[in-house]
């Protein structure tokens, strides 16, 4: 079987390192066997050691100064020179004898979903064995508002990529199970999204969000979200079986 690589995508601080290093720990547990791939070269500190690592090649603040740019302006150049160091990163990636391979992408969504050098990134991997898990940011996801710009998020970054793709309402421990509960409710029954959204506060923010859902309902693009908790573990087997689901029919892997 060739390589899966899932990619996990999301706002900054949704969690997507920590669920990349949770995601791995899961394989291994239970006998599979899964590497990590760390695509930010501005990252300070990660709580996992990579596999492979893009800092070992690119450095922020080498680009600073040799472009005399600030972090912001060096994060776009990085992602560019990234692309340009795909094939050695590929070369890398192919030397891994494993079943999946998990991509922790940069912390600032825009340096990943809006450049033209991811494209060529998951080209490069294989566009037909990729897929992305979205993470929705609990805390944002709390308001009606919240919840609907993320899922405006996520189907852009779907549209972009046109690759399986998986939303996740990531860090579902840090919610009580009431505020879960509605959240989940809002995708079961997207009519209480609506009505909940058109009882916030009197706002341009709110009528923007009454016309955001409709455009979303029309797409159908948040019908399924997953609840995943890198602390608890849960949600986690059922990101794996989706995954499984498109690319193996729901076949589990070799042990």
């Amino acid at each position: 079987m060739d390589k899966i690589f899932l990619y996990f995508v999301g706002t900054a601080g949704s969690g997507k390192t920590t669920l990349t290093y949770a995601f791995q720990q899961w394989m291994n547990s239970q006998g599979y066997d899964a590497i990590t791939v760390n695509l930010d070269p501005g990252v300070e500190k990660l709580n996992y050691a990579p596999d492979v690592d893009v800092r070992e090649m690119i450095s922020l603040y080498n680009v600073m100064d040799e472009y005399n740019l600030g972090p912001n302006g060096a994060q776009i150049v990085c992602a560019d020179l990234l692309a340009l160091k795909i094939n050695e990163i590929k070369e890398i990636v192919d030397g891994f004898d494993t079943d999946y391979v998990l991509i922790d992408t940069p912390g600032q969504i825009e340096l990943f979903a809006f450049r033209e050098a991811s494209k060529h990134i998951i080209e490069a991997f294989g566009i037909n064995n990729s897929a992305m898990a979205f993470l929705f940011d609990p805390f944002l996801s709390k308001t009606p508002s919240g919840f609907i710009s993320q899922a405006m998020l996520s189907a852009t970054t779907q549209f972009r990529f046109q690759v399986p793709f998986i939303n996740v309402l990531s860090k579902s421990d840090l919610l009580d199970e009431k505020e879960k509960d509605k959240i989940m409710n809002w995708v079961r029954q997207p009519e209480e999204l609506l009505n909940d959204a058109v009882n916030e506060n009197p706002s341009m923010e709110k009528q923007l969000s009454v016309e955001l859902f409709r455009v979303l309902e029309d797409l159908g693009v948040y019908k399924v979200l997953t609840p995943v908790s890198s602390e608890t573990m849960t949600g986690i087997e059922d990101i794996y079986n989706l995954v499984q689901q498109v690319f193996m029919g729901g076949e589990d892997l070799e042990k």
